[in-house]
């Protein structure tokens, strides 16, 4: 059987939920393509040819991008089966099925796909066990063309994988949640190290861990590292850890900065505790304070995310924010969009369950694939447009992270930032240079 796979975004990254999958519907005896369009045209031709053409939907941003794709395929070729796989073709079945789309595959996908490629059915969601395949990156374009690491003003290609799935915890907004259900996966040593060693052996120096949570399983996920360190010693990594893991596998923070570790990204969201509690994200604001320092002790950069605007967030809130921040020395450790990030509330989200947040939600609009809500003091929806358009104007004019924290700080506080917090010494900040997180 002819089958494309295609992806449309996926943060910058040479996209594991092409290559996995490929991997296992080529050993079927399957002529795979895989499509990568942030990077490549859609390629028509194998699109008229094919007999089943496959989205993968990740994330939210990659699920509204694809959306006009899957229209414009099926009027390529009338004659394919369409079927989407990821985290977000669950969450967004109704709306898939309008489009044309005949079966979605979340969770472990990749045995779902082969068993639809043989014409069979699949459950929508699967946690089964999988014994992972070495991803098939052949067929897709140069890592070259992706994302970089950028550190001490050089750029270094950067590798992607992922060493587990899904994610033991049940934060309300995160959109693991509802698919998983507490359930986590990981995908086998050897695996993860073959296939950065074919993404070293294409040029990466970097390499970025996709684990929703890296210390999830903090046994599997040091033994791999330590493995990469021992085989590349010169090879640098970064990785995923909630608040909770940094506190609490603590005794492992040294040996990730050994190993190469460069900086852990983590979800903070905000940093008010009862925001923090609705969130359902197992640590407060005294917690997040506690990481940054042992963080800063260990000598490993913090990169943290933030959902700056919730119906809950007050401008005093907001401005809280961003003084921690500042306090905390992170100015240049957060990535612009963070400051105006709105809180998605995507189909089967735990954040269904809060009664004040029902009763600001319009109903479920299937395009933008989002419960739309409104906060209870307009002023604060027009500070999150205005906060949303001003990053989004800096970063198209190559700002730097510092030059427009200072400038959200003058919209947000009406006057300019502290000297002091200006004068704080700043070491250089590795980071990955696509700007969006979504």
């Amino acid at each position: 059987m002819k089958i494309v796979l295609i992806s449309t975004y996926e943060l910058g990254r040479q996209p594991f939920g092409l290559a996995s999958p490929a991997a296992w519907l080529v050993r079927e005896g399957h002529e795979v393509t895989c499509a990568d369009l942030a990077v490549e045209r859609l390629p028509e031709r194998e699109i008229q040819a094919a007999e089943m053409v496959a989205f993968y939907l990740p994330m939210h941003t990659a699920t509204r991008l694809a959306a006009p794709v899957i229209e414009r395929v099926r009027r390529m070729n009338a004659d394919a089966r369409l079927v989407a796989y990821g985290l977000y073709a669950p969450l967004n079945r109704d709306l898939l099925r309008t489009l044309g789309i005949e079966a979605v595959a979340g969770g472990e996908f990749e045995s779902g796909l082969a068993r639809l490629a043989r014409g069979e059915s699949a459950p929508e969601v699967s946690w089964d066990r999988q014994e992972f395949l070495v991803p098939r990156r052949g067929g897709l374009p140069d890592l070259s063309g992706y994302a970089r690491l950028v550190v001490d003003g050089e750029e270094r290609i950067a590798a992607y994988t992922e060493s587990s799935r899904g994610c033991k915890h049940l934060c309300r907004h995160c959109p693991v949640t509802p698919v998983y259900q507490g359930h986590f996966r990981v995908v086998g040593r050897e695996v993860v190290l073959e296939d950065i060693r074919q993404q070293l052996a294409a040029g990466a120096r970097h390499v970025t861990f996709g684990d929703p949570d890296f210390f999830n399983g903090p046994r599997h996920a040091m033994e791999i590292v330590s493995a990469l360190h021992a085989e590349f010693p010169g090879i640098t990594y970064d990785v995923t850890i909630k608040i909770g893991h940094l506190l609490r596998h603590r005794v492992h923070l040294p040996r990730l900065k050994e190993t190469g570790c460069l900086f852990v990204t983590s979800a903070v969201e905000s940093v008010d505790d009862a925001v923090l509690e609705r969130l359902d994200k197992g640590h407060t604001r005294r917690d997040f304070i506690e990481a940054a320092a042992l963080m800063r002790e260990t000598g490993l950069i913090l990169s943290p995310t933030f959902i700056a605007f919730t119906p809950w967030t007050t401008l005093e809130g907001y401005r809280e924010l961003l003084r921690m921040i500042a306090e905390l020395n992170l100015i240049e450790h957060v990535a612009p969009i963070q400051l105006a990030l709105r809180l998605l509330v995507t189909h089967g989200s735990r954040l269904l369950e809060l009664s004040d947040l029902r009763g600001r939600l319009r109903d479920f609009d299937y395009r933008a694939m989002v419960y739309p809500w409104s906060h209870p003091d307009p002023s604060m929806d027009k500070l999150a447009d205005r906060v949303f358009r001003l990053v989004s104007e800096q970063q198209k004019l190559g700002r730097r992270r510092g030059e427009i924290f200072e400038a959200v700080w003058r919209l947000a506080f009406d006057e300019v930032l502290p000297k002091n917090f200006r004068l704080l010494p700043r070491s250089a900040v590795p980071y990955l240079n696509e700007p969006w997180y979504c």
